[in-house]
């Protein structure tokens, strides 16, 4: 499958247009969902606006990108980015992925995987793009600052939109599963946090085909974690030794007492971009910190060991597009 080339020439139908005698309408704290055509299909999009929106200054923007088989409003509840979001002040979007039935078990195009949004090859880069165009047209977004992270095929999704779109995200952050991209040239250095736990029961740390999906023979060729960063690493020309710390237990007496996380830093890189891996133990398919005991026979077991919310935004602070 090859990768479409930017730029894309595409066209946006705005469903919704807010304007006040010709100017921007700031959007009202809280939640609202929006709608895009792009390349003839009719796409959905979440945004949770913070209440230091009512400030009037350009926010930075946060793109969460569902699981394979999910949805956006399963990932805005399972991931709670909501409220986080609240405490720091920034915007969410969570885009819903296409295929499924009934705006159910919905996969993102990222690239060697998955399903029929990449059997279709849908143009899920230049969606990201037009919606974030159109979110531009109802509030002040600060284009400097718009980051990308994703649980599962939605972390490859993070990753294609960082490859094929450099110029449009200042930094990204994948949660348990790995870049699937068969060709690989990001135009700058890019940021890159990934976490994953080496037990993940379905994308596997180390590589190969996972399980298949519940009442499917469809399973997912998954590409070893460690390989991915050397990749990154190389192309971001950070170190060969990272810097390690000491590993995070959970707390005694809970339920991941015996789960850990350690950090790994690649740094410094070219352009002050870094390349950070959080390994953890214990943790299954998941994003820390997100609802626990959330489906534990497909997933495996959830973690607070760190929260992936927090961590993810103490990196993405430190970055911004020039």
């Amino acid at each position: 499958m090859t990768c479409r080339q930017f730029p894309r020439i595409y066209a946006v139908t705005l469903l919704f247009l807010v304007t006040i005698g010709g100017s921007q309408a700031a959007l009202e704290t809280g939640d609202h969902e929006f709608s895009v055509t792009y390349e003839g299909l009719h796409r959905s999009y979440l945004v949770r606006v913070p209440p230091v929106a009512s400030a009037g200054k350009p926010l930075p923007v946060v793109i969460n990108f569902h699981g394979g088989g999910s949805n956006a409003k399963v990932q805005k509840a399972y991931s709670r980015m909501d409220q986080a979001a609240d405490r720091d002040g920034y915007i969410v979007v969570y885009p819903n992925g296409t295929g499924g039935i009934g705006g159910r078990f919905l996969t993102w195009n990222a690239g060697a995987c998955c399903g029929p949004a990449a059997a279709s090859q849908i143009d899920d880069v230049g969606f990201s793009l037009a919606f974030l165009d159109d979110l531009a047209r109802r509030i002040a977004l600060d284009r400097a600052r718009i980051y990308a992270t994703g649980l599962s095929n939605g972390s490859m999704m993070a990753y294609r939109l960082a490859v094929e779109a450099p110029g449009h995200i200042a930094a990204v952050a994948g949660v348990a599963g790995a870049m699937t991209l068969p060709g690989f040239g990001p135009g700058r250095p890019v940021p890159v946090m990934h976490i994953h736990s080496v037990d993940d029961p379905r994308a596997l740390y180390g590589g190969g085909l996972g399980p298949a999906f519940p009442f499917t023979d469809t399973r997912v060729l998954h590409q070893p974690v460690d390989a991915m960063i050397a990749v990154w690493i190389a192309r971001n020309a950070c170190p060969a030794r990272p810097q390690v710390s000491s590993a995070i237990s959970g707390r005694p007496g809970a339920a991941d007492e015996t789960h850990t996380a350690t950090r790994y830093t690649y740094a410094p890189c070219r352009n002050g971009a870094e390349v950070v891996l959080w390994k953890l133990t214990g943790a299954g398919h998941i994003w820390p910190g997100g609802v626990q005991d959330y489906l534990p026979l497909l997933l495996g077991k959830g973690t607070t060991v760190i929260d992936a919310n927090s961590e993810i935004w103490k990196f993405f602070t430190r970055f911004r597009r020039d």
